[in-house]
């Protein structure tokens, strides 16, 4: 539960050009506070929603589906360009290959494998292109009371 590591590290592993880059969610809460978007990293992962599902308490054990959300907010400069069209060609590949190393995999321990909810342009903030991806992974609880 809560993937954000997980996510974080398999991001590293496999986008290159995130190598190095990649924040996490109290360094994102001071960016914004702050109004310093400009100096912010090009990726940071952050917790999202937790929904709970079908449970069930039988011998001692109470089991219940979850569906944990990680977000992935992707960021690149569109300072001196002003028709953005640099900072699409930049966002473009690092959303699609962001995408590509998150879907289909999962943690060992997950039932499930992270599937992408939606992928959403926030907007432009700061000099800064922002780009959300909301990934979903189904896993379940297992607590013994």
């Amino acid at each position: 539960m809560i993937r954000i590591d997980d996510v974080r590290a398999r991001i590293e592993g496999k986008v290159p050009a995130l190598a190095g880059q990649i924040g996490n969610a109290g360094e994102f809460s001071k960016l914004i506070e702050a109004g310093q978007m400009q100096a912010a990293r090009k990726a940071y992962v952050l917790p999202g929603a937790l929904a709970g599902g079908a449970r069930q308490a039988i011998s001692g054990m109470f089991t219940q589906a979850i569906e944990e959300t990680v977000l992935v907010v992707l960021s690149v400069r569109v300072a001196s360009d002003p028709t953005g069209a640099r900072a699409l060609d930049e966002i473009s590949p690092l959303v699609r290959d962001t995408v590509r190393a998150v879907c289909g995999w999962g943690p060992e321990d997950a039932p499930g494998v992270f599937a992408l909810a939606r992928g959403e342009l926030v907007g432009a903030a700061q000099g800064m292109l922002i780009y959300q991806l909301d990934f979903t992974l189904d896993d379940q609880l297992r607590i013994t009371p």
